[in-house]
């Protein structure tokens, strides 16, 4: 177990901009609408540039998810491992935060992939930092496509709280 003190890294991303063109299709099968293409490939650029290096991705396994870490790939992001979760999909800030607390500590970045309203309420709550210009704008919104980087500083089974570092929502 890591002492305390140890810093961590904890990525939090939303799915970029998913297309409803097909009334029909299953949420879970949504693809990325023309933009939601665009802005991943943002974020990939964004990731490479800020050496945003996750040891572990772990990914929703909905389509939109999928493609978004696909074209961030393509465009530069990269990560040690990448394992697609069910538990991911339709989970609660509770659930994404349980989820985050089973990682072993042996990893030292963690990037979530996800949907709202889960990812940013759990973004919401492990915020201990409130009053930066990056804390003020996620509040306000955290809309597809956006990341919030947070430093860990206990292991990932203690984490309850966390400094927010930054938050961007990068578009094409």
């Amino acid at each position: 177990m890591a002492p305390t003190g140890e810093r961590r890294t904890l990525v939090l991303l939303r799915h970029a901009k998913s297309s409803w063109d097909d009334p029909d299709l299953d949420d879970h099968e949504r693809p990325l609408a023309e933009r939601g293409r665009r802005d991943a490939t943002q974020v990939g650029t964004l990731m490479a540039e800020r050496r945003i290096r996750p040891d572990l991705v772990l990914c929703s396994t909905a389509e939109r998810t999928r493609q978004t870490w696909k074209r961030a790939e393509r465009a530069g992001a990269r990560a040690v491992e990448v394992r697609f979760d069910d538990r991911v999909y339709e989970a609660s800030s509770y659930g994404l935060l349980r989820l985050v607390q089973s990682v072993p500590d042996e990893v030292r970045s963690l990037l979530v992939l996800g949907h709202g309203p889960g990812l940013p309420d759990l973004a919401d709550r492990l915020s201990i930092e409130s009053t930066s210009e990056a804390a003020r704008r996620m509040r306000m919104k955290f809309p597809t496509s956006g990341l919030a980087l947070f430093a860990v500083t206990v292991p990932w089974a203690q984490l309850r709280e966390a400094s927010l570092l930054d938050f961007v929502v990068p578009r094409g």
